[in-house]
C-alpha cells in the first residue's frame, strides 16, 4: 500500500455515481478540513454541486480551486470535469427514486418496530457503502494469495475477533490451514513462524489497534502476504499491508457503537473474500465441504421422542 494516499485512490476508471457518497463517507476522516468542506458540499447536495463550476464551488466551500480539485483526485477522478458528471449522475439517481423514510438514529424510546426498521436501514446502507467502495483489484490479489498459501493467520480483537473467527472456520470447512488469533501474545509468536508462501489478515474497523498492527508487521517483516480489512485506508495497519480492503464507515450513535455497525461491513469483506477462495480452489473446496456437512449431519438429526 502506498503511503501517498492521493495516488492510491486514483484508479484506472472513475468510480460509479452510485459510489460517491460511499467515497466521501469512507475517506472523508483522512481528509484536511478543507477537503471534508469540499467532500461534504457534493455529497449532501450533489446536484447543486454539478452546475458550479470549480470556482464556484471553491467559493461556496472557503477554500481554493486547487483544493476542489485535489478532492476529487482523492475521491478517484481524474479531475473536477469527471467529479462534476458523477455529481449529476448521482443527482439523477436520487430523483428517480424514493428517499428513505426512516434514518439510523435510534432514541431511547423508540418502539421496538421503529428500531427494527432503522437498523435493517442502516445496514442495508453500509452493505451498499462497502460494496460500492471496495476495490476489485485489491480483493482479487487478496483471493490469490489465500487461495495459495501454505498457511492463514487471522489477527483481530473485540468485535473484528468474531469476524475473525468466523473466517477461520470458513477457510478451514474446505480444507485450508487457517487460525483466528485473539491473544496479542499469541498472535505475535505465531508470526514469527510466517514465510513467504504464507498470509496474515489483520481486521481492524480504526486502523489503528496495535494488538492487530504488531503482529501484522511482524508477518510482514518475515515475509507472508499481509492483508488488512480496514474502515481506515490511511490507519497505520495499511503501512504493513500489501493489500487492504476496505470498509464502509458506518455512522456511530449512542445506542449503537462503532463495533456493531463496523461488523456488518467487515462480514461482507470475509465473505467475498471466502467465496473468491472458494472458487479458485474449488476442485478442492467442493469435496472438503461436502465432507464437513457429512461429518456433521447426525447433530443436527431430531432425537426421536
Amino acid at each position: 500500500m502506498t503511503n501517498d494516499l492521493k495516488e492510491s485512490f486514483i484508479t484506472d476508471s472513475p468510480p460509479a455515481p452510485a459510489a460517491l457518497a460511499a467515497k466521501v463517507r469512507t475517506l472523508a476522516p483522512s481528509m484536511t478540513r478543507s477537503m471534508q468542506r469540499v467532500a461534504e458540499a457534493v455529497a449532501c447536495d450533489p446536484a447543486g454541486c454539478a452546475a458550479l463550476t470549480v470556482t464556484g464551488l471553491a467559493e461556496l466551500t472557503g477554500t481554493s480551486e486547487a483544493t476542489v480539485v485535489r478532492t476529487a483526485r482523492l475521491l478517484g477522478y481524474p479531475g473536477y470535469r469527471d467529479l462534476r458528471l458523477a455529481l449529476a449522475g448521482l443527482a439523477a439517481h436520487q430523483q428517480s427514486g424514493r428517499a428513505p423514510s426512516v434514518t439510523a438514529d435510534i432514541a431511547v424510546d423508540d418502539p421496538i418496530a421503529d428500531v427494527v426498521a432503522k437498523l435493517a436501514y442502516d445496514e442495508q446502507q453500509t452493505l451498499a457503502d462497502t460494496a460500492a467502495g471496495l476495490d476489485t483489484v485489491q480483493l482479487g490479489a487478496a483471493v490469490a494469495a489465500a487461495a495459495t498459501a501454505r498457511r492463514i493467520d487471522i489477527y483481530g480483537v473485540g468485535a473484528s475477533s468474531l469476524v475473525g473467527q468466523d473466517l477461520a472456520q470458513k477457510l478451514a470447512r474446505i480444507g485450508l490451514i487457517a487460525h483466528s488469533h485473539t491473544d496479542p501474545h499469541l498472535a505475535v509468536t505465531n508470526a514469527v513462524q510466517l514465510r513467504s508462501g504464507d498470509v496474515a489478515i489483520a481486521i481492524t474497523h480504526s486502523g489503528s489497534t496495535v494488538d492487530v498492527i504488531e503482529p501484522l508487521r511482524v508477518a510482514f517483516d518475515h515475509g507472508a502476504t499481509t492483508i488488512a480489512i480496514t474502515g481506515r485506508p490511511d490507519g497505520s495497519v495499511t503501512q504493513y499491508a500489501d493489500h487492504v480492503l476496505t470498509t464502509s464507515t458506518a455512522r456511530e450513535s449512542e445506542l449503537r457503537p462503532a463495533a456493531m455497525s463496523s461488523r456488518t461491513s467487515q462480514l461482507l469483506v470475509v465473505d467475498c473474500l471466502f467465496i473468491g477462495v472458494a472458487q479458485r480452489t474449488y476442485e478442492t473446496a467442493a469435496p472438503a465441504l461436502a465432507a464437513s456437512y457429512e461429518a456433521l449431519a447426525h447433530r443436527h438429526t431430531p432425537r426421536p421422542r
